[in-house]
C-alpha cells in the first residue's frame, strides 16, 4: 500500500464536501510521469460519495438543456454513472430514446488496448445522444480515443465529465471536471521522456490510471 501518512487532501470548489486523495511521489501513467497519485477509490466506490459527485456533475448538463440518452462509463466510473443518469432525469434533461430513460454503458478494451463495444450494446450508443465518464484526464489521450470509438458506433457527444482534469478541452470539446491540475498543489504531469523525477534518479514508485495503482 502507498504509505497514507502521506496524503493531502484537497476540496472541490463546486462541493466542498467532495475531496480527492493525492499522494506526492514518481508515478508512471501510460502517457506520461507524474508528480502525485490521485486517489479516488472511495469517489468511485463509496455510495454516498458517488453519489455526491454525480448531483454536482449533473448541472453542467441541466442548465446547457442538452439530451442524454447514453452514459458511457470509463475507468471504474459505473456507480457514479447510474447516480449521474438518476440524478440527470430527476432534473428534467431529456432522452431521446424511445424508453425515455438514460442507459450506463461501459466498453470493454481488445488486446492492442482498442476501445469496443459488443453487439448487443450497439444499440444504445448508435444515435444516441452520449456523455463520456472518465476518472481523470492527463494528456487528454484517452478522451480522444474515447471519442473516436463513440463517433465510429454512430454516438453524438454532447458532453465530457471527469472528476479531475488537466486539459479543459479536447479536439473543440469541453470537459467538464470537479477537480483541475490548478486545484491540485504542484501537481506537474512530464512526458516520459523528459521527466525531471527520472532525471534526478527518484525511484518509480507505482504504475497508476484512472482505475488505481500497481506498486513496483
Amino acid at each position: 500500500m502507498l504509505a497514507e501518512n502521506r496524503i493531502i487532501k484537497y476540496y472541490s470548489r463546486k462541493d466542498p464536501n467532495i475531496a480527492i486523495k493525492t499522494i506526492p511521489g514518481h508515478f508512471v501513467t501510460r502517457n506520461s510521469h507524474l508528480n502525485q497519485y490521485l486517489d479516488m477509490t472511495t469517489m468511485k466506490t463509496r455510495q454516498n460519495e458517488a453519489e455526491r459527485i454525480a448531483i454536482a456533475m449533473k448541472d453542467y448538463y441541466n442548465v446547457m438543456g442538452k439530451p442524454i440518452d447514453t452514459i458511457v462509463c470509463l475507468e471504474g466510473c459505473e456507480v457514479i454513472g447510474a447516480f449521474l443518469a438518476s440524478e440527470l432525469s430527476r432534473a428534467g434533461v431529456l432522452s431521446m430514446n424511445a424508453h425515455k430513460t438514460i442507459y450506463v454503458v461501459t466498453p470493454e478494451y481488445d488486446s492492442n488496448g482498442q476501445m469496443f463495444f459488443r453487439d448487443n450494446l450497439k444499440h444504445e450508443v448508435k444515435n444516441r445522444n452520449v456523455l463520456l465518464l472518465l476518472a481523470s484526464a492527463t494528456t487528454g489521450k484517452t478522451i480522444r480515443n474515447s471519442i473516436e470509438c463513440v463517433e465510429y458506433y454512430g454516438g453524438i457527444l454532447q458532453g465530457i465529465s471527469a472528476i479531475f482534469s488537466a486539459v479543459d478541452s479536447i479536439d473543440g470539446h469541453r470537459v467538464d471536471a470537479l477537480f483541475h491540475a490548478e486545484d491540485i498543489s504542484n501537481y506537474e504531469a512530464y512526458d516520459h521522456h523528459n521527466c525531471p523525477l527520472c532525471k534526478a534518479g527518484e525511484r518509480i514508485e507505482a504504475l497508476v490510471n484512472g482505475y488505481g495503482y500497481s506498486e513496483l
